[in-house]
């Protein structure tokens, strides 16, 4: 319990206008409540102003007056009137002996003798000698303060315990804090005077003496409170200090009790703060609503805030308050005020419904109980229980407070059991739930004030919450009704599944039966304009659970209108139940359903049927009425404007259902059903790229649909997720601001498109600023010339229109790609078309069936196409569209058409005799791999150079552009599918591609893995693939000069000398001919490799001579060609060399003039020789050459021009055909080859090439 004490309250009135100078109101108050602020005023009556205006010398003067006649004041002035400067200094040493003798007082500097005690010697002494005696018990007590003991009770102290001499002592209190302030800092005086009986009254004197000290007392009494302050004596004498300065100045009420939330200390004084506060509102009449002032909201906002420490901290203090029996804690004192709250409410609501303005005040009081029970884990008394359960089964207004106060108060029958625990409680419990059920009109007759879209969302809510909580009850999901309840009450509850298996036998029998929650949930109404913003329980969240607990279903309930119309009803932002409701819609739809008469298997009744009806094509139709159709008159009031949402939720529907449907097809056909699907052409009118692109700008609207959305559309319409989409709409928008500052929206019409690109080449402004204004168009005007505009896409083609007209064409067309790009392919693919010369049999207009099914159809255009790189552009992607388009066509045609039971080898329905699904599978990839080869086929031999190319530097521009574009389709084509490189590569394409495609292709570096197995194919016929593979490695080998590529092409080298020795004749020269410029390419990028060529060139000349020493015929005038063209890069190659000897030193030079003039050394001996360490860097071979070159003594003569015996070395007979040979020897050789064959000049002429490479690279190596 609080200790008695002498209450001496200061009055509000008093320290009010002292802390604001108000001498008016001071002399205004009585002697008995200016006696306590006496100290103060005499202090300003003897201190001279600064202020010498007239105001301050009337307040002055006032200040006198109300001194005047007062016998106290004469003892005051006395004590201000001493030498504080030699008591300070008394002070100073006063504290320094402490601090070396501690607390003993046997020598002490303000006082040297007592003769009496403490109290009877203050009361003799004179002024100084009163204010020594109180410093010295004041020190003392200071000092004892600050030792760490628990205090049990208070500190004795004779002087400021007699309570007659309070006063004075009061006084001398004052004096000394206001003048040593620096000596006695205010918040240690504070807290050494609470453990003394008066310290409160103290306390609250020195405060209402020094008002501008309030705020820091308070706070340092808070700081060095404890976190529970009822459990020991200093809590208590701090809790009823603090209360007695907060009563002086109530004012500072609330921003005391926010100082102990934030500090987490004296959660009592915060209580007991609120409810002081609470009654000073009501005396005040200040608050005339409400019952407990802003307690109930306070206490609620600790334990159902966001601080989990605040929460914690004040739950523990209603825990350890229970344990407590004591009747005076805070804990008690809030229940008691909480009880009688509960008790006028109850009160109000015996004879009539509960009135409106305290269904509030009941609904704060009823969360709070809650917050209280669950949270804080107060345990409720009897009394407390029987008044809730009153006030929750009282009548309640119909209004949205009464609404909500319903809701409450059934949510905390779950969350409270205990409330009905007895069977009279629980018999009325139930009662009032089964009124609520049963009279639904009640709460419509509401007031007029009350009545509007308000009051219907909250009934509506309401009605809601109850079928909710039916449902879940019905399918067990206990953690949804905790979820239900939690999210109704606003806190974190467990509720366990015992304490509710009572109210869940009440609700599925009793109250709400399944089959009367199914009829009942298709007739609630559906919620118009839903989206994120509606709060509450909805009809959404019932219908919701019903169809994923597949209740309508069991009781054939059909649903289909009530999802139809609420998707429909859809506004953003988007709800996020929305996406669910459509899954198990589709789900309950798909699903097969048990049989429709389960008694009476007997006849065709007893079979399995499906599940909902689907929403009809028609019905969704009418939703995209008004999106991009030229037929609807927008001023007709009969066509209803859906939302974007509502459009964007029934695709998702469709796509869904599309989806589902697919994956399910077979069990349909095994059960003999017939399941609806929606065709082709419905997807085809549908703007999907339209609505996804919005989808997309404003994610944030439409967040948990985006994703499934865009999964579901890569899946079945991959053609419409192209990278190159996305990145269009980047910069479509920025695009369109550009072509429209100032907001307009042009208008244009089809006439004026056509007379715009009339002549394009003469005057191409019109259509100049025609297409600017195209940009600048919303979606839907711009869609209505579509057709007009697509039609004049040949006119563009000319070699003399303006390339910017091109481009802004293609910007055009791209903005239309954004609303229904299907529709533009087909119109694009029909513009374009090559016209026959049969004026007489036009070909047949494309549909999109066409295009799906033979996408070369798009290639088949105008040729001038091929050469306008804007028009190729959109060419191709329409190209890679349709591809994406039939490869999901025939993927959907094997899940749509599935193999059931046995089928026949060879029948009329299965020409191929295909009899798995496997097999289907092989057939259909070879078909798209057919489809994908050929169409990089054909791109492919539109990058050749023609004459016509080659007649106009104009034309080789655009070629050149158009193998760019090329190249990156084919790059993309490639990326997607690895396996179409090593297709396209192993049937071959034209070698004078090779190196655009190597170069302009980066994913061309894939055939490194499959060109050892080209290499290794069969040798049938030809050659070919070997020579193509040979000629890719070595351009592969330039471009990509990587270890891989190394090995790449000594396998390559390898294998050309391995077919020299397996090769006949024509077939050395069919391969070889062709493969020598290859050799040099692979020298030129790995020359590690120049070894093996040479070796295996001069096995390859070896062969050469001895054919043609075996066969002494050859054609002389291709070899004389081939000669003449040798002699002419001989003699460059001489002056070449000749200027690199100039820059020789003298002295090689002279060696080097020396050598014979045909034996020049060999790049390839100089290699090694440098390796060996014999020549430097940059030096020639020394005069050793020239003595190898001397003693070679064999005669070696030319082959005459009549064809006569050769006479060779000695290669001929050799055996050994290995490399390094002796220079000689490799010069010799390759003498004689240019006049042996064809083959031979080739040889020798690749040499020669070899060789500069090999010294070019051997110098940057």
């Amino acid at each position: 319990m609080y200790r008695p004490v002498s209450r001496r309250d200061i009055s509000p009135r008093v320290f009010q206008a002292l802390q604001n100078l108000d001498v008016d109101s001071l002399s205004e108050c009585t002697e008995e409540e200016i006696r306590a602020v006496m100290p103060c005023l005499a202090r300003m009556s003897l201190i001279g102003p600064l202020d010498q205006s007239p105001e301050c010398a009337l307040s002055r003067r006032m200040v006198f007056k109300i001194l005047s006649g007062r016998e106290t004041v004469n003892s005051i002035v006395g004590l201000l009137s001493i030498d504080f400067h030699a008591l300070e200094v008394d002070v100073k040493k006063e504290q320094t002996l402490r601090q070396k003798l501690g607390n003993q007082t046997e020598d002490s500097a303000l006082i040297q003798s007592l003769s009496h005690s403490y109290a009877l010697e203050f009361e003799k002494s004179d002024p100084t000698r009163r204010l020594r005696l109180f410093l010295s018990e004041l020190l003392t007590l200071m000092a004892q303060s600050k030792e760490m003991k628990p205090e049990t009770t208070f500190k004795s102290s004779e002087l400021l315990d007699q309570e007659i001499y309070f006063d004075e002592v009061a006084d001398v209190l004052c004096v000394a804090l206001a003048e040593l302030t620096i000596l006695l800092p205010i918040a240690e005086v504070a807290e050494a005077l609470l453990r003394t009986l008066h310290g409160p009254s103290f306390i609250c004197r020195i405060v209402a003496n020094m008002p501008d000290t309030f705020n820091e007392v308070c706070q340092s009494l808070i700081s060095n409170g404890e976190r529970y302050e009822e459990e020991s004596f200093l809590g208590r004498a701090r809790l009823e200090t603090l209360r007695s300065l907060c009563r002086m100045c109530p004012n500072q009420m609330l921003m005391i009790r926010l100082k102990c939330v934030e500090m987490c200390r004296m959660p009592a004084l915060a209580v007991l703060l609120s409810l002081d506060y609470a009654s000073c509102q009501k005396m005040m009449k200040i608050e005339k609503d409400t019952q407990l002032g802003d307690v109930v909201p306070f206490i609620s906002g600790l334990l159902l805030g966001g601080d989990a420490n605040v929460r914690t901290w004040f739950s523990l203090f209603i825990r350890n308050g229970q344990k407590r029996h004591d009747r005076a804690t805070a804990l008690q004192t809030l229940r008691e005020e909480l009880l009688r709250s509960l008790q006028s409410l109850v009160q109000m609501a015996v004879d009539e419904p509960l009135p409106d303005r305290c269904a509030v005040d009941a609904s704060a009081l009823l969360r709070l109980y809650c917050a209280l029970k669950g949270i804080a884990g107060m345990k409720l008394y009897d009394e407390e229980g029987l008044l809730l359960l009153q006030l929750i089964t009282c009548r309640p207004p119909p209004t949205e407070a009464g609404l909500r106060f319903v809701a409450l108060g059934l949510c905390m029958l779950m969350a409270c059991p205990s409330l009905i625990a007895l069977p009279d409680q629980e018999q009325r419990g139930f009662q009032w739930v089964k009124w609520l059920v049963r009279e639904e009109s009640y709460f419509e007759k509401s007031p007029a004030s009350s009545s509007g879209k308000c009051m219907e969302t909250a009934r509506s809510s309401f009605g809601e919450m109850l079928l909710l909580m039916a449902i879940h009850f019905h399918s067990g999901q206990l953690s949804a009704v905790c979820d239900l309840v939690c999210s109704t009450l606003g806190m974190r509850l467990l509720l366990r599944p015992a304490s509710t298996a009572r109210m869940k036998v009440a609700f599925t029998q009793d109250i709400f039966p399944e089959q009367v929650v199914t009829s009942h949930a298709v007739r609630v109404p559906v919620t118009p304009g839903l989206n994120a913003d509606v709060a509450g329980f909805l009809p959404v969240h019932c219908i919701y659970q019903l169809l994923k607990s597949r209740a309508f279903s069991k009781y054939r309930v059909p649903i289909k209108t009530w999802v139809y119309r609420q998707l429909c009803e859809s506004r953003p932002p988007l709800h996020p139940l929305l996406p669910s409701l459509v899954e198990v819609y589709v789900s309950s739809i798909l699903t097969l359903a048990p049989p429709k008469n389960n008694q009476n298997q007997s006849g065709p009744t007893g079979s399995v049927d499906l599940g909902h009806d689907p929403i009809s094509e028609e019905e969704i139709r009418i939703v995209f009425a008004n999106s991009f159709s030229k037929n609807v008159c927008r001023a007709s009031t009969d066509v209803q404007e859906y939302s974007v949402t509502a459009q964007l939720l029934l695709l998702y529907y469709a796509l869904l259902y599309e989806d589902t449907r697919l994956t399910q097809v077979k069990n349909y056909m095994i059960a003999g059903i017939n399941v609806k699907s929606y065709s082709q052409s419905f997807f085809a009118n549908l703007p999907i790229r339209y609505l996804i692109s919005q989808a997309e700008k404003e994610q944030h609207l439409y967040a948990g649909l985006f994703s499934p959305l865009l999964r579901l559309l890569a899946t079945h319409f991959p053609q419409l997720c192209l990278v190159e989409d996305w990145m269009y709409e980047t910069s479509d928008n920025r695009l369109s601001s550009l072509c429209s500052p100032h907001g307009s929206v042009p208008s244009c019409s089809s006439q004026t498109v056509i007379q715009a690109f009339t002549d394009l080449v003469g005057c191409p402004a019109p259509a100049m600023l025609l297409m600017q204004k195209l940009l600048a168009m919303p979606s839907k005007s711009l869609w209505q010339i579509a057709h007009t505009f697509i039609s004049q896409f040949r006119s563009i083609l000319g070699e003399a229109v303006p390339r910017q007209v091109q481009e802004m064409y293609r910007q055009v067309w791209l903005k239309l790609n954004s609303i229904l790009p299907r529709q533009l392919w087909v119109m694009t693919a029909n513009a374009v078309r090559l016209q026959l010369s049969l004026e007489d049999c036009p070909p047949p207009t494309l549909t999109q069936d066409h295009l799906t099914f033979d996408p070369l159809h798009v290639l088949r255009c105008d040729p001038r196409v091929f050469r306008c790189p804007p028009a190729m552009q959109i060419v191709l992607y329409m190209l890679k569209a349709w591809l994406g388009a039939s490869r999901t066509h025939l993927s959907r045609h094997l899940l749509d058409k599935p193999l059931c039971g046995p089928v026949a080898a060879q029948g009329p329905g299965n020409l191929a005799g295909v009899t798995s699904d496997s097999e289907r599978e092989e057939l259909k990839m070879a078909l798209i791999a057919a489809q994908e080869s050929s169409v990089v086929q054909i791109v492919l031999e539109l990058c050749l150079q023609t004459d016509e190319d080659e007649a106009s530097d104009q034309r080789l521009s655009e070629l050149r552009e158009i193998q760019s574009i090329v190249c990156s389709f084919l790059h993309q084509l490639f990326i997607a599918d690895p396996n179409l490189v090593k297709l396209v590569h192993f049937q071959g394409y034209p070698s004078a591609l090779l190196p655009l495609t190597t170069q302009g292709i980066p994913s061309m570096h894939i055939c490194l893995d499959f060109l050892p197995e080209l290499l290794a194919q069969p040798i049938i016929g030809d050659l070919a693939k070997q020579l193509f593979a040979v000629d890719l490695i070595s351009h592969l080998s330039l471009q990509y000069a990587l270890p891989r590529s190394f090995n790449v092409a000594r396998l390559a080298v390898n294998t050309l000398s391995t077919l020299l020795s397996v090769l006949p004749s024509n077939g050395r020269t069919e391969i070889y001919l062709p493969a020598l410029p290859a050799l040099v390419r692979i020298a030129t990028a790995f020359p590690p490799l120049v070894d093996d060529i040479v070796s295996f060139l001069v096995q390859l000349g070896r062969v050469c001579l001895s054919q043609s020493c075996l066969h002494g015929s050859y054609d002389h005038r291709i070899v004389s060609s081939l000669l003449r063209q040798l002699d002419q890069e001989m003699v460059l190659d001489e002056e070449e060399h000749k200027e690199e000897e100039e820059s020789v030193p003298v002295k090689v030079k002279e060696e080097v003039v020396a050598l014979p003039q045909d034996d020049c050394p060999m790049e390839v001996d100089i290699k090694k020789e440098r390796e060996e360490g014999e020549l430097e860097e940059g030096e020639l071979p020394d005069a050793k050459m020239n003595n190898v070159l001397s003693n070679s003594t064999a005669p070696v003569d030319r082959i005459q021009s009549d064809n006569k015996t050769v006479k060779s070395f000695d290669f001929a007979t050799s055996n050994d055909l290995s490399v390094p040979f002796t220079p000689t020897q490799i010069r010799q050789l390759f003498k004689l080859l240019p006049e042996s064959s064809l083959m031979g000049a080739e040889v020798s002429r690749t040499f020669s090439q070899l060789c500069n490479k090999a010294i070019l690279h051997k110098k940057i190596y």
